[in-house]
């Protein structure tokens, strides 16, 4: 500055700054005159002064036209005049000011209704009748409708150049940026791809942007935006509504519309008939832009990102220029209104117009001043300015009085003695500091800041999307279903695990046709999950939950789902047996345990869980595989609540530990005693043959069930009174059993033994035929093999399977199953061949290779069995009841024969399982032949003789 009044004035302007950073100061009207009028241009080179200077501190500032305009104007058209090109943000600075540009909605639509007024189609459809007659109802009418197509033809903006328009168009469409979020948000919700959800919210945002720009029409949501709703509910407008409505309301948009056309009319008409309300409309306007530009609660904290108030510079207002009638008609507003707003405007004007604002806080016309500013007598202007600031914002309450004539009340007028006028030496000019830290606010709820959350938000949902797509069987941008998991399947990749309790198919996670054992479980998907929709749907209130877990997945190293499959039909066909023909509806829940059950106990965790959540589940099928985690898995179950019965789990130690445990299978110790009675015929006259317990090794598996068989298997060939040579463990590596060094210790051995008890599992029977029929010292020796129930899931030669023995040696095998006396008195293939697709008339039969197994027919009898439970007296019972009503089951003909757990004691194996000893050797014409030694349908009590079970 290079004057003593221009350093002095700004300070007064930083100080008053410095408390609009804290809170909400009244801004005055600065009025700069000079005591002489030979200073007036001094006063104007300091007004422009001020302005570098508050340019170069970074504040929000306009400067109007004040040069006289051609033409003969009345005072109010010409402050008009300078108001009408503020509502451009372009003139309140360039992009170095603090936060984004201003915005001016309000002003805009004034503009907007401004224009349509002035507009030469309007002219002639203005009424000329008098209000209230009928011909003036009818002129009115016509007069609104011409408006409001005036305004749809301009948008409802003002007339403005086609790159302002642009603009306006990025403004309109920005409106919708929050409804395509909502649609990608709710697209999100049924859990699809991410570029779904994207297309969805983009989609819905173009689409309303079209409907937005038809030519000819209001824009979308006209009555919903922010000038709209102040054009309704300003007081200021009130006196200018013909008792119109001023509702708006969201879901209102018809009665909003009349009422903002009713409104746009009677405003149109006011400012048809000139004086001082459409001046002090724009005024209006103006400081409501303002005020809202500046507010400090708002959802981006605009007011705390802009701590400097807008300035408004009038280098020298006059009566001819429209100065004086403005600043007038902003006294006039901030008067009549009660918020205070932020716009500090600084003019200057000539020292014989001064008396034209009437009085201000100046030197006394006496040159005296007022006898509280004798107290302090300030002599510097630094502090004269201060002085007078106060003064004049107590005085305000009293100066705004509607008895004070001509009084200015917002006009802080300061006279500028010559003396204070004087340019100082260039070395003493000074450059009033002020701060130019950004505000917190601006920092932390930035664009930049909001840019670098939402690319870390971004960045952690990429993260945390691909987590769950690789965690989870079905997952969506931010949400999975967690019921099912993905986990590490045997040889590599991975299996999709767990129970599926909505769009989860496991099948869809198999390799293979439709004609593989990989299509065949899609299509069983299919079957139980459609039948699952009709009880649903049909039958809301009257059905039970039944869970089946198997093997619905398979390994790398041994892609067979010949069990998973199996028992699945079995599963199936008792479900559809079931709503056919009660009223209590069966609805299944599928749950995958992974290849050979090895992620078991993870599934057993989500059946509870789910149960937890769904009161209909009342027991669980399956978990027919004897593994490690097997008593963690009956625990899991067992504290949930849930009862299981179990087709083909052998385990004897199950049914002694829990009591929620039932199962359709013979244990392994029933089994051994029952091969005991064929060593015991091997044996013969011999004193003291030889015997080997060959088994897997499973100390690097979960595998239970060999051990056990293993260990059953040993102590009957002891009590039989073999003489045991050690025991054989082989090891599996990449699915496939290490045999060949045992083959040849066991074949080229001093003693060889005549019969080995083989503690395997089905895939490994085949290597071992192959090396045993090699190895001299066994190749021409008559070799006796005896083994579980897990060979009854072979497929020998002679039946159209993949499996086969060696020649000289017969293959001893317990079966769980008795299929062949029980198929005279049971409906089970009947059924079979009504409800499953794929058979023929004719192919269900008890020995077709989708039945021969005994895994249909055993996963049916035990879903019989628990829905009998769970439905006891054709009434819904509930999970603990189903679990008390098992104790009391007993169905005849079944596909095994009688069911019966009528005599099943707490904590103690039951009898009546069935079973079946069979014998498979080689024929003259080189196929292997199966046949069945003895056998009991499920339900006979009564022990297996020597006799019955005759190797002769």
């Amino acid at each position: 500055m290079s004057t003593g009044a221009g350093i002095d004035v700004q300070r007064q302007l930083e100080s008053l700054i410095q408390d609009f950073r804290t809170g909400d100061p009244p801004m005055p009207v600065i009025v700069l005159h000079a005591e002489d009028a030979a200073d007036d241009d001094r006063v104007t080179e300091l007004v422009d002064e001020l302005r570098e200077g508050q340019q170069s501190h970074g504040t929000r500032l306009a400067v109007a036209p004040t040069e006289p305009p051609p033409g003969d104007l009345d005072p109010s058209a010409q402050a008009v005049r300078l108001l009408r090109d503020l509502g451009d943000s372009r003139k309140w600075g360039d992009r170095s000011a603090s936060y984004r540009p201003y915005s001016f909605p309000r002003l805009g639509l004034v503009r907007a209704l401004q224009d349509a007024t002035d507009d030469p189609d309007m002219r002639e459809h203005w009424p000329t009748a008098p209000v209230g007659t009928p011909d003036g109802n009818a002129q009115r009418e016509q007069a609104q409708t011409q408006l409001l197509r005036i305004l749809a033809r301009q948008r409802w903006r003002p007339r403005r150049p086609a790159r302002r328009n642009r603009q306006a168009l990025l403004n309109d469409v920005q409106q919708f940026l929050p409804a395509g979020i909502l649609g990608a948000l709710t697209s999100l919700l049924t859990r699809p791809e991410w570029y779904v959800a994207v297309l969805a919210g983009t989609g819905l945002m173009i689409l309303l942007a079209a409907l937005n720009h038809v030519p000819g029409r209001a824009p979308l949501f006209l009555w919903l935006r922010r000038e709209s709703r102040w054009f309704l509910t300003t007081t200021f407008l009130q006196s200018a509504a013909r008792r119109q409505s001023t509702s708006v309301r969201l879901l209102r948009p018809l009665r909003s519309w009349h009422a903002i056309a009713a409104r746009a009319y009677d405003v149109a008409e006011a400012m048809r008939g000139g004086g001082p309300f459409p001046l002090q409309l724009y005024v209006l306007a103006l400081f409501e832009d303002l005020r809202d530009n500046h507010r400090r609660a708002s959802w981006d904290l605009r007011g705390l990102k802009r701590p400097r108030p807008p300035v408004l510079v009038l280098r020298r207002v006059s009566r001819e220029n429209g100065g004086i009638e403005l600043i007038r008609a902003v006294s006039d507003v901030r008067s009549r209104r009660s918020e205070l707003d932020p716009l500090l405007i600084v003019a200057g004007v000539a020292a014989d117009e001064a008396p034209l604002l009437d009085r201000g806080t100046g030197t006394p016309p006496n040159g005296q001043y007022p006898r509280s500013q004798l107290r302090s007598a300030p002599s510097r202007l630094q502090q004269r300015l201060r002085h007078w600031y106060d003064e004049w914002a107590g005085n305000l309450r009293a100066d705004q009085s509607p008895s004070r004539t001509n009084a200015l009340p917002w006009v802080l007028r300061i006279a500028l003695p010559h003396d204070e006028l004087v340019q100082l030496r260039q070395a003493d000019w000074r450059c009033v500091r002020a701060r130019h830290r950004p505000p917190v606010a601006q920092v932390v709820w930035s664009a930049y800041s909001l840019a670098l959350v939402l690319a870390l938000a971004a960045t952690v949902g990429v993260v945390h999307a691909r987590d769950l797509h690789r965690t989870y069987c079905s997952a969506g941008l931010l949400t999975a279903d967690r019921d099912t998991e993905l986990r590490p399947a045997p040889g590599g990749g991975t299996e999709c695990v767990g129970i599926s309790t909505g769009g989860v198919r496991f099948g869809a996670h198999l390799k293979g046709g439709a004609d593989s054992e990989s299509g065949r479980l899609r299509d069983l998907e299919d079957l139980v999950h459609a039948e699952n929709d009709k009880v649903t749907r049909d039958h809301p209130r009257a059905y039970v939950t039944v869970v089946y877990a198997g093997p619905l997945s398979s390994a790398t190293v041994d892609p067979s789902l010949v069990k998973g499959a199996e028992e699945l039909a079995g599963v199936y066909l008792a479900q559809r047996v079931v709503n056919e023909n009660y009223r209590v509806k069966l609805r299944v829940l599928l749950a995958n345990g992974g290849a050979d059950m090895g992620h078991q106990l993870f599934t057993a965790t989500a059946i509870a869980r789910y149960a937890e959540r769904d009161p209909t589940v009342v027991g669980v099928v399956g978990f027919g595989r004897d593994l490690q985690s097997s008593p963690a898995v009956t625990r899991r179950l067992h504290a949930a609540g849930l009862p299981v019965v179990s087709g083909t789990n052998s385990a004897t130690y199950l049914p002694e530990d829990f009591s929620n445990w039932f199962s359709l299978a013979a244990p392994d110790e029933h089994q051994a005693e029952a091969l005991g009675l064929v060593a015991q015929q091997l044996r013969g006259k011999d004193a003291s043959p030889h015997a080997l317990v060959l088994a897997r090794d499973t100390k690097a598996s979960q595998d239970r069930y060999t051990s056990e068989q293993a260990y059953y298997g040993r102590e009957m060939l002891r009590d039989r009174g073999f003489r045991l040579l050690p025991s054989r463990t082989y090891r599996v590596a990449n699915g496939k059993p290490e045999l060949r060094l045992h083959a040849e210790s066991i074949c080229r051995g001093e003693d060889v033994p005549s019969v080995i008890y083989f503690a395997g599992r089905v895939e490994d029977i085949g290597p071992l035929m192959t090396q045993l029929g090699v190895e001299p010292g066994c190749a021409n020796r008559e070799i006796s093999i005896l083994t579980g129930d897990d060979l009854s899931k072979a497929k020998f030669s002679g039946t159209g399977g993949r499996d086969g023995v060696a020649p000289r040696i017969t293959l001893y095998h317990a079966a769980l199953a008795e299929l062949r006396e029980a198929a005279s008195g049971t409906a089970f293939y009947q059924d079979a061949g009504e409800h499953l697709p794929w058979l023929e008339p004719g192919e269900a039969t008890y020995d077709a290779p989708g039945f021969a197994s005994g895994q249909t027919a055993l996963s049916h009898d035990a879903t019989r069995a628990l829905y009998w439970a769970a439905s006891l007296g054709d009434v819904r019972q509930s999970r603990a009841a189903t679990w008390v009503n098992l104790r009391s089951v007993k169905l005849e003909g079944m596909a095994t024969g009688t069911i019966d757990f009528t005599d099943a004691p707490l904590y103690g194996e039951r009898h009546g399982h069935s079973i079946v000893l069979a014998r498979v050797r080689r024929t003259p014409e080189g196929l292997s032949k199966a046949e069945v030694l003895c056998s009991r349908p499920a339900g006979s009590a009564e022990p297996l003789t020597v006799r019955e079970c005759s190797i002769e």
